[in-house]
């Protein structure tokens, strides 16, 4: 029986672990950390989003500039037969308002206990606190663990390391130079679904007053350093630093290209988006008597707490007490972005192992026998199902990958 090795203990190694151990090979599941699954866990801590319910044409545009690449294992393993794997593992799931799609339960652990559980009833065994140093001299896979360095050969092998957000669970990026080192070609790792700090940061009062809390239907429109212009509506939550949440992270990659291009951006916050222009103009230049203008904003355009707050932050005493000014800042309140939030403190990563360098069974082309999954391939996408789609579609690739090479390489011993 034909030994793997896989190398890392997240959604896509062990989906790879569970192809390999169908297909008959030896499964031997190494983990730095104490325990596998620890960021799929984090994750589902405010209710595990397992995938998206959208039309599949539509899923698809959300891989960006690697929709090409990532199609055909996304059409071997789509959100639908994602669905149907969580169903035989005894998890039902259902769609929300929004086409996320969730466990009956909301919650990652009993969906990861199932799955251990089938794993381990099919032969896979969990070798956890072994952190992968590369190859000996040898040939031999090289780790770290308590009780010293442990030396381990196998037939093929299967790299699900991470990105490099979440450090402390696990996805560090240690792994890159490792690979660059034997050739591989590899993109640097950068921030996705992150946060982004504003130019200068926030005021004490805006701080004490409103960080940590979210803005609540507003829209946002930036110019790209291609020209392209992005628009989008829903909600952002003001950091200590700047700005994150669901609708900053829908808009980080192209965010942080054009940072890295042209080094700050401006972007325009709607903060009455249900609203037209004339509209806002009626409703601020309304005559408003004795009333401050707090009392005014809120009374005739729902303008309170935290909005009233970034007026306040952004404009000066002059252009708040000019009613034309403000209806016009109120549409688009200009927020300066000067930088991403670290790689650490990003929901995932962009970058890694580039495409070229694989073949189309997800092998390294400069290293027969080693494969590559999931996030530390060089693709991003928003939050919403589509990270963990992607990645238990390429651990299958792979672990597919790597029995059709345990068969060319078996039958040209024979």
């Amino acid at each position: 029986m034909p030994t793997v090795a896989v190398i890392g203990g997240g959604p896509a190694g062990l989906m790879t672990a569970e192809v390999l151990s169908r297909g008959g090979a030896q499964v031997e599941v190494f983990d730095a950390m104490p325990s596998v699954g620890r960021k799929f866990l984090l994750a589902g801590v405010g209710g595990m989003n397992i995938t998206h319910a959208e039309p599949y044409a539509a899923f698809l545009t959300r891989y960006g500039a690697r929709t090409a690449e990532l199609q055909p294992l996304l059409d071997a393993f789509s959100p639908a037969h994602l669905r149907t794997w969580c169903h035989a593992l005894g998890i039902e799931t259902f769609v929300g308002s929004s086409n996320r799609v969730f466990p009956q339960d909301m919650k990652a652990a009993p969906l990861l206990r199932a799955w251990l559980h089938r794993l381990r009833q099919a032969g896979v065994r969990f070798h956890v606190r072994h952190r992968w140093q590369g190859w000996t001299d040898a040939g031999e896979l090289h780790f770290l663990t308590p009780d010293g360095e442990q030396r381990i050969r196998a037939d093929a092998v299967v790299l699900a390391l991470g990105g490099g957000s979440w450090a402390r669970l696990g996805s560090d990026g240690a792994w890159l130079p490792l690979l660059a080192g034997r050739g591989v070609a590899v993109s640097p790792l950068r921030p996705s679904n992150c946060g982004f700090d504003v130019k200068g940061g926030w005021s004490e009062p805006l701080l004490s007053r409103f960080a940590g809390q979210p803005v609540k239907t507003l829209g946002v429109r930036f110019t790209d350093h291609t020209g392209g212009v992005h628009a989008r509506k829903g909600e952002l939550l003001l950091s200590r630093t700047g700005v994150e949440g669901n609708l900053i992270y829908a808009l980080s990659a192209a965010l942080r290209d054009t940072l890295a291009t042209q080094g700050s951006l401006t972007l325009e916050l709607d903060l009455l988006p249900d609203k037209s222009l004339e509209r806002v103009v009626a409703e601020v230049t309304h005559p408003r008597g004795a009333r401050s203008l707090s009392s005014h904003l809120q009374s005739r355009a729902g303008i309170r707490g935290v909005k009233m707050g970034l007026l306040h932050e952004v404009l000066s005493r002059e252009q708040l007490n000019d009613p034309i000014q403000l209806a016009h800042a109120i549409k688009s309140l200009p927020l300066t972005l000067a930088a991403t939030r670290p790689i650490d403190e990003a929901i995932s990563s962009a970058g890694g192992v580039r495409f070229d360098a694989l073949d189309a069974n997800l092998m390294l082309r400069t290293l027969p026998g080693v494969f590559c999954a999931g996030e530390m391939l060089d693709w991003e996408a928003p939050t919403g199902g589509y990270l963990l789609t992607a990645c238990f579609a390429s651990g299958r690739a792979a672990g597919e990958g790597a029995l059709n090479y345990l068969k060319i390489i078996h039958a040209a011993t024979d």
